[in-house]
């Protein structure tokens, strides 16, 4: 397909060797997802082998971080230290990958938070100035995912405390539709502007099952329109989860991607 957005497609770093052939010859650029796991068992010679053929290519990448149990504003000290300690091995990745954008998780979710939320806020925001210095050392954009934000704005308060033009949104539309409680014009009201990389995938609303656009319940026309409107110039992530789903998924973006 050929498109004008910067399109980029998941894969997990562990796979990234065996679809690199299809990846060349469909002319994909990759997401990278590098777990916790991957980054433990990390090759750097073969990260930086991957990283040249990408190059060689013509091909661009983007990194999604490792996210599961962590969270920068964590109020035990030992989770913070440990979740550092992930983005301190993922920005040594992105050394050698170069991304245009990382994605990490906020961490946050108001059941656990409640009253708390200001001091998850103040925790936050030095984790965030550290990897914004390493991030502008390599020259890449960090930009943060709604996960389970019902609304926008706690990410917006963390953007206005961090205050770096290096620090953006990865609005995941998909994660919108399981948790929201405003519209989707809303919520590009709030953080619009900000939008640095997008998550493309589609559900009902009840579980967040990375189906393709046109096989759930949600609006892409109304989507496409809101990110010509605001972010025309951000990263387009396709978050399928097997080869059949991505095929899918091209054939239905198409028409906006053209």
């Amino acid at each position: 397909m050929t498109t004008s957005k910067r399109l980029f497609v998941h894969v997990p770093y562990t796979q990234l060797k065996a679809h690199l052939p299809f990846l060349i010859e469909r002319r994909l650029n990759p997401e990278i997802f590098l777990s916790a796991d991957a980054l433990d068992r990390l090759d750097r010679e073969g990260l930086a082998g991957s990283a040249a053929a990408l190059r060689e290519e013509g091909l661009l990448c983007t990194i999604h971080s490792p996210f599961m149990d962590l969270n920068p504003g964590s109020l035990e000290r030992l989770l913070r230290d440990a979740t550092v300690h992930r983005f301190t091995q993922v920005m040594d990745a992105a050394e050698i990958l170069r991304p245009e954008v990382m994605v990490f998780h906020p961490g946050f979710d108001r059941w656990r938070y409640g009253e708390a939320t200001n001091q998850w806020l103040e925790l936050s925001v030095p984790v965030w100035q550290s990897v914004l210095s390493r991030a502008g050392e390599i020259g890449t954009m960090i930009a943060v995912e709604n996960i389970f934000e019902e609304e926008p704005s706690t990410l917006k308060a963390l953007f206005e405390a961090v205050n770096n033009p290096a620090f953006g949104h990865c609005f995941d539309v998909g994660h919108w539709n399981l948790f929201k409680r405003v519209g989707m014009e809303e919520w590009f009201e709030a953080l619009g502007e900000r939008v640095a990389e997008v998550h493309i995938h589609d559900n009902f609303g009840t579980r967040d099952d990375h189906a393709p656009p046109g096989e759930g319940g949600i609006d892409f026309d109304q989507f496409f329109a809101l990110m010509e409107r605001y972010a025309p110039r951000a990263a387009y992530t396709i978050e399928a989860h097997s080869k059949p789903d991505l095929e899918r998924s091209l054939v239905s973006l198409e028409r906006y991607l053209r």
